[in-house]
């Protein structure tokens, strides 16, 4: 028996039907493979296997197509000798297909694989003036047992902010923040050596300082473009780019149009000043349109899918932001329940890090969600 992945050849196709399958294969994170040289037995077996898999199937004697999303696809590589135990080229062939839809990000000595399970990126602001906890660790002592508390609850990264940038932010200079935000990456690294430590900073010194500190993320609002010395910068290092879409300078008559074109100008500006793509991370910036928690952050959140085809980790950002204020009155010491909801349908459609100020809630959420995603009932005539 032999498989293919034909998945990107129905995009070469440009008929209607042709042209709406690839879109929501792309946006639904699916593929299409192609069997052949069975026999009438293996068919049969072959074709219960892929329903089990929920996938759609087309069987002939001489080939069989099915279109099944990725989680699927891995399931079938690891489950299937329990199948077809004659067949290991096929596991072989399997495995290295579905390898090709790995998603990792790279930041620094650290090579996430989000391919299966989201990040967890949690929030440790220093600025007093945060929308959410700002000024609520005061002193050293809290801010490192903050940390701990998140690392023991399941964080991947600890991102350390200097200054806010919510809506009508007042900016401080360089020197203050990183008078805010240096000693804490100091702190953090000596009580937890083994931590990934972020920074959302879009000033080209501070992220040049704190970069010699061992910081392993950079989190620019500006994505990385508003300034060439720091394109030189991010080339030179290895530390992982989070670039985020902006707003709140301009409007769009088409929102999802104008913001595949940001991110694909975006990542070509990057990886051509020699930024491997893999360190990249892309944010839709929700909260950042020109005005503050309107429709169009509602549309970002429904839109995630259509940025899949990118193939970058997408953020989810949405930690008790204003919106739910807004549009369910709800104070902000509230609003984790709904936070938790959006998140939830934000990771369905393809978010890949989640940055939240509660952590042990969304790892809750994140463990129920990856054993949600891979609930198959696979059954053979072995078992």
């Amino acid at each position: 028996m032999q498989v293919q992945d034909i998945t990107s050849s129905i995009a070469q196709t440009k008929d209607f039907t042709s042209v709406a399958l690839n879109a929501q294969i792309q946006r639904q994170q699916q593929l299409v493979l192609r069997f052949s040289d069975y026999n009438r037995e293996q068919q049969v077996q072959l074709t219960q296997l892929c329903q089990q898999l929920d996938g759609t199937v087309q069987a002939g004697p001489e080939q069989l197509t099915v279109l099944l999303n990725q989680a699927a696809g891995r399931l079938l590589a690891k489950h299937w000798a329990r199948f077809f135990n004659d067949q290991p080229t096929v596991q072989i062939q399997l495995t290295q297909i579905m390898k090709q839809y790995d998603i990792f990000w790279q930041a620094g000595d650290h090579r996430f694989n989000l391919t299966s399970k989201p990040l967890i990126y949690g929030i440790m602001n220093i600025t007093p003036d945060s929308f959410y906890d700002g000024g609520q660790y005061k002193t050293m002592a809290d801010v490192v047992n903050h940390v701990g508390d998140m690392l023991q609850a399941g964080a991947d990264v600890i991102e350390v902010n200097g200054q806010t940038t919510r809506p009508g932010f007042k900016e401080v200079s360089p020197e203050v923040e990183l008078e805010r935000t240096l000693p804490y990456v100091r702190a953090i690294k000596e009580r937890f050596p083994e931590a990934v430590i972020a920074v959302d900073t879009y000033k080209y010194p501070v992220m040049q300082t704190l970069m010699t500190e061992g910081v392993s993320i950079i989190n620019d609002v500006n994505a990385f473009t508003d300034d060439p010395r720091k394109l030189r910068l991010m080339a030179d290092s290895r530390v992982g780019l989070l670039t985020m879409h902006s707003s709140r300078d301009r409007e769009y008559p088409d929102l999802t149009s104008g913001m595949r074109t940001f991110f694909e100008q975006n990542l070509a500006a990057l990886t051509a000043a020699g930024i491997d793509v893999e360190r990249i991370a892309l944010d839709q910036g929700i909260g950042y349109s020109r005005v503050a928690h309107g429709e169009q952050d509602y549309v970002m959140m429904r839109n995630i899918d259509e940025f899949n085809y990118l193939r970058r980790p997408m953020m989810v950002a949405i930690s008790r932001k204003g919106y739910l204020g807004l549009l369910l009155g709800l104070k902000k010491e509230d609003r984790l329940p709904m936070t938790l909801v959006t998140e939830t349908a934000m990771m369905m459609k393809g978010g890949r890090i989640i940055r939240v100020h509660d952590v042990a809630e969304t790892q809750q959420m994140v463990t129920l969600l990856e054993r949600i995603e891979n609930g198959y009932w696979l059954v053979s005539d072995h078992d």
